[in-house]
Parts: structure tokens; C-alpha cells; sequence
């Protein structure tokens, strides 16, 4: 079983392989019970959200790890991929705005994902 950190590593690499834009993770593991982090993203079309989407839930698999469950994958526009400890959401830009989840959980510590992209 892989741990939150590793999850969160194999979600970072894969978003950002796919190009995805503006890649942040919070630290929710203190002020949720859903998860420990929150990966937060979005492509510039619905086309590269599923791209995205089948990325992360693909090296997950490839490591042996469960993706429990992916919602709004039909509608490209905000995918929720649940991977237990690790939450990621991957918007198409509009609708990352709109909803502007990085705000809805400021209270959440950003996590440097720097060393986990190129």
C-alpha cells in the first residue's frame, strides 16, 4: 500500500507530465478528515483534463496503488480523482476559477511540489 506522500509524488509527476497548469497541493491532514492532501490543477481543454485524469490514475495503478474512485470524468470540466489519502482535482481552466477551491481551503498549508516537477 502506498503511503499519502508517494500518492501524492505519482499524482504531482503525472499532472505535470500531461502539462497540467498551475499545480498546487495543500496539506489538509489538520483541517479535513477527507484526506491528507489536495492536489489541485487544470488543462486548457476537456481533452487534456482526461489526459490528466487517465495519467494520474494510470501511474497509481503502475505503483501498485488504488484509485478509489474518479468522478466527472464525462464532462472534462472538474474531475475529482479519489486516491484515499489524496485528493486530486483537475479543472478545465473556467471552471477552476469559478470555483476556486485554493481559497474555499486557505487555511490548508501549501506542500513544495517543486522537487516533484520538472
Amino acid at each position: 500500500m502506498l503511503e499519502s506522500k508517494q500518492l501524492l509524488e505519482i499524482a504531482v509527476k503525472a499532472a505535470d507530465d500531461k502539462r497540467a497548469e498551475e499545480i498546487i497541493a495543500l496539506d489538509v491532514s489538520k483541517v479535513s478528515l477527507l484526506a491528507d492532501y489536495f492536489v489541485i490543477c487544470h488543462g486548457n481543454s476537456s481533452k487534456q483534463v482526461v489526459a490528466i485524469v487517465d495519467a494520474i490514475t494510470d501511474g497509481v495503478y503502475k505503483n501498485k496503488g488504488e484509485v478509489k474512485q474518479v468522478e466527472g470524468r464525462d464532462s472534462g470540466k472538474w474531475v475529482l480523482v479519489d486516491l484515499g489519502d489524496v485528493i486530486v482535482h483537475v479543472f478545465n481552466g473556467e471552471e477552476r476559477a469559478f470555483y476556486n477551491l485554493e481559497k474555499l481551503w486557505r487555511d490548508a498549508p501549501l506542500v513544495d511540489v517543486s522537487g516533484m516537477v520538472d
